[in-house]
């Protein structure tokens, strides 16, 4: 029980963020296959599940927090099927990013974890781009008072 400005309220427990978070783990592998539009419906389907099974709870920053987490997952498995120097280049300057900053992050040799977190990656994959390829932000599923 938690108590808050409003009364008593619950949040779902510790394991069961931590298994919420390992199944959304396992779904965005770096080496899964497929579409990345089955990839979003498989984490659409798990996410809104859980926040349905669990809305009555305390839980708006929890699912705030497991939201940036995963865009930022998501962008490393972007940014990994992005195999080639001249894909990613390629595809930076599809999304907008201007030829100097794109060219310097694609001949980069920093990490897939470390240039997902970069600020020209997040420019070019916003929140607005994942949601246009199909995954659901699962902050709107919260309820106001959560």
């Amino acid at each position: 029980m938690h108590s808050t400005s409003k009364g008593v309220g619950c949040r779902p427990h510790q394991s069961a963020k931590k298994k919420l978070q390992t199944r959304l783990k396992n779904i965005t592998k770096r080496n899964r296959t497929g579409k990345f539009e089955d990839i979003a419906k498989e984490i659409n389907h798990v996410t809104v599940g859980w926040i349905n099974y669990y809305g009555i709870g305390l839980m708006k920053k929890f699912i705030q927090d497991i939201a940036k987490w995963l865009n930022h997952r998501l962008r490393q498995v972007i940014w990994k099927r992005w195999k080639k120097t001249k894909t990613k280049y390629y595809q930076l300057r599809r999304l907008g990013v201007k030829h100097e900053e794109a060219w310097k992050v694609a001949n980069s040799r920093k990490g897939y974890w470390r240039i997902s977190r970069s600020e020209t990656l997040q420019k070019a994959i916003k929140i607005k781009t994942l949601t246009k390829w199909g995954l659901k932000n699962p902050t709107i599923y919260m309820s106001a008072d959560t």
